[in-house]
């Protein structure tokens, strides 16, 4: 008899401990729901979405300039040295402007054929160099001694990296400030003591390049070079938008 006491004492410990598990367990299955639901069920009311924006017309500081030489041949090898004479050449020739950025841009060599598209004439290429500065004097006098060799394909002019992230931590005070009276506005006009803050996305937007076509200064030019040309920079639109949503209380 004395195993079966045992076991008897041991089954009354038992179950009682499982029921306080089980009760507990269910006690919280129960309850978390109906708070989540409670919080969540709060945000509904007196929630008001708003959207202000901040814009600037800002300076361009760096100007582009795309450049190209295009020449035929029947031999493709003959061709390509020709071409890269002319490329190498303008590179030395900007070496005396450290202030401008060279780098090589798109190349292509393709067949040019006859009337009747059968027969190879000739060999076309073409290929690009790209011109960046913040010093528009030395890359005017730049691209005036490259075009006595090459063609310019374009030039725009952009805001630099650094002004950009300058005025863009500006305008995001600037837009975050309007979101901020907007919301007071709004509150005001539904009679509420306050608002709080539910969310808020700050955006910057693409803001575009000016593109400018050079305009040709007036000024004595030697036989053997290219009038130096006058360029106007422009200014580039940016802007910063922030919206969210508030709740009046």
């Amino acid at each position: 008899m004395q195993p079966n006491m045992k076991q008897s004492v041991l089954h009354l410990f038992v179950i009682p401990t499982m029921n306080k598990i089980l009760l507990a367990a269910l006690s919280l299955t129960v309850l978390s729901p109906i708070t989540s639901y409670a919080n969540d069920n709060d945000l509904h009311y007196n929630v008001i979405n708003i959207q202000a924006e901040a814009e600037r017309e800002v300076s361009n500081d760096l100007m582009h300039a795309v450049l190209y030489v295009e020449k035929s041949h029947k031999q493709p090898a003959q061709l390509a040295n020709d071409i890269n004479e002319l490329l190498n050449q303008a590179t030395h020739a900007a070496k005396k402007y450290p202030q401008v950025k060279i780098k090589t841009g798109a190349q292509s060599t393709y067949p040019i054929y006859d009337a009747d598209n059968r027969k190879l004439k000739e060999w076309r290429g073409r290929s690009e160099i790209r011109l960046e500065s913040a010093d528009f004097k030395a890359s005017s006098q730049l691209i005036s001694e490259l075009q006595q060799y090459l063609q310019t394909s374009s030039i725009h002019f952009s805001v630099s990296d650094q002004k950009r992230k300058q005025v863009e931590n500006e305008l995001m005070m600037e837009a975050s400030q309007n979101f901020q009276q907007r919301a007071k506005t709004m509150a005001k006009a539904w009679n509420k003591a306050s608002y709080q803050l539910v969310s808020l996305n700050i955006n910057t937007n693409n803001y575009s390049y000016a593109a400018a076509m050079p305009r040709v200064a007036m000024m004595k030019a030697s036989a053997d070079s290219v009038t130096e040309q006058n360029v106007a920079a422009g200014d580039s639109k940016m802007s910063v938008s922030a919206s969210g949503a508030i709740q009046l209380q």
